[in-house]
C-alpha cells in the first residue's frame, strides 16, 4: 500500500499521517495486489475536510467528508470507502459464481439430450470448373464422400458422390 498524504491550508504533521496509516490497514485486508491512496485534507472555515481516493489496478474508489474534527473525518471516510470496496467485491463474487453456474448448468444439460437438427459443422471447398470425369478422379484422390464442383459442359454447381455399393458415383445437378 503506498500512501500519499498532501495538507491544503493545514500541515499534516506526523501524528496525522501516523492516524491516517493505521486507519487505511483496515482497507488493505481486502486486497491482494498493491494499491495506492491519496489523502488530501484541508480547511474551510470552520471545517476540517477529508478527501481520499484508493487506487486499484481494477477500481478507484473515493471519499470525502468534513467535520470539525479532522480525525472524525478521516474515520468517516474510512467507513465510506470500506463499505464501496465490499460491496464491489460482493458483486464481482456473486457475478463469478453465477457464470460458473451458468457454465455447469450449460455442459449438464449437453450431456442430457443429443443435439438435433443442428448445423455442427461448415466444410468450405473450392469450387473450380470441371468436367464431371475429372470431378470423379478428383474424388477418388481425395477419398472424400463428395465433391462440388462447377460443370464446365453446363456452367452450374453440380456435386458428385460415392454411392453406398462403394464402387459407383452420383451426380447432382440443379434442374433450372
Amino acid at each position: 500500500m503506498n500512501i500519499k498524504i498532501t495538507g491544503k491550508d493545514v500541515k499534516a504533521t506526523e501524528a496525522i499521517k501516523d492516524y491516517t496509516e493505521k486507519k487505511l490497514e483496515r482497507i488493505q485486508k481486502y486486497f491482494d495486489e498493491e494499491f495506492n491512496v491519496n489523502v488530501t485534507i484541508r480547511t474551510e472555515k470552520n471545517l476540517q475536510i477529508a478527501e481520499m481516493h484508493v487506487i486499484t489496478r481494477a477500481n478507484t474508489y473515493r471519499a470525502v467528508t468534513e467535520h470539525k474534527d479532522l480525525y472524525a473525518s478521516i474515520d468517516k471516510n474510512i467507513d465510506i470507502l470500506e463499505g464501496q470496496i465490499r460491496k464491489a467485491k460482493t458483486k464481482r463474487d456473486r457475478i463469478n459464481k453465477e457464470d460458473s453456474i451458468r457454465v455447469k448448468e450449460l455442459a449438464f444439460t449437453a450431456e442430457e439430450k443429443p443435439v438435433e437438427d443442428e448445423i455442427l459443422k461448415t466444410v468450405y471447398y473450392d469450387i473450380k470448373p470441371i468436367a464431371p470425369e475429372d470431378a470423379k478422379m478428383k474424388l477418388e484422390e481425395m477419398g472424400n464422400a463428395f465433391m462440388p464442383f462447377i460443370n464446365i459442359e453446363t456452367g452450374k454447381v453440380n456435386v458428385i458422390f460415392k454411392l453406398k455399393d462403394g464402387k459407383n458415383y452420383g451426380l447432382v445437378e440443379p434442374e433450372i
